[in-house]
């Protein structure tokens, strides 16, 4: 066993874990952080995104040791004070989603690609979710989602709660 000690979605935490055990895995199972799927555990899905220290990461291809000291944030950690996170908000109201399996994923790479290009082309969202696969939607919707938050402050850090104006 080895100990870990990590921020998960603002919460210090601290514990012994097995070397091999996968971030995925640490979160769902140690931590109830369900909401973190997963998808394929190859990394091909990208339905176990998360943020790692500020950029997006496939929990699958991730081992809770190489997390330690860093800071993660899951879907559960992007809603502040009872508010969506503008980008949670855009896939709802531009119904981003259908099953809602990969949802998690594609909204944690959404945030990431719309913090590092604020106002991205079509092409630019679809290059940037390329990773995250949705096998019900078509990405029409998802691909709408992200434009409506990049026009709706959709790159603010999780922390921040402006409501998305319609």
């Amino acid at each position: 066993m080895v100990r870990i000690n990590l921020t998960v979605d603002g919460a210090r935490v601290a514990d012994d874990v097995e070397p091999r055990m996968l971030l995925v895995h640490y979160l769902r199972e140690k931590l109830g952080k369900t909401g973190t799927v997963v998808g394929c555990d190859t990394s091909n899905c990208g339905a176990c995104t998360v943020h790692l220290d500020g950029t997006s990461v496939k929990s699958c291809n991730v081992l809770a040791v190489q997390a330690d000291g860093g800071e993660v944030t899951t879907i559960e950690g992007l809603a502040q004070d009872g508010q969506l996170h503008p980008v949670q908000e855009a896939f709802r109201e531009c119904h981003g989603l259908q099953c809602g399996y990969c949802t998690p994923g594609m909204i944690m790479q959404s945030v990431d690609l719309l913090k590092d290009n604020p106002n991205p082309s079509e092409e630019e969202i679809r290059l940037g979710l390329e990773g995250n696969l949705c096998r019900c939607t078509g990405y029409h919707n998802i691909v709408r989602a992200v434009q409506h938050a990049a026009g709706a402050g959709g790159t603010q850090a999780a922390g921040q709660t402006e409501a998305v104006q319609a």
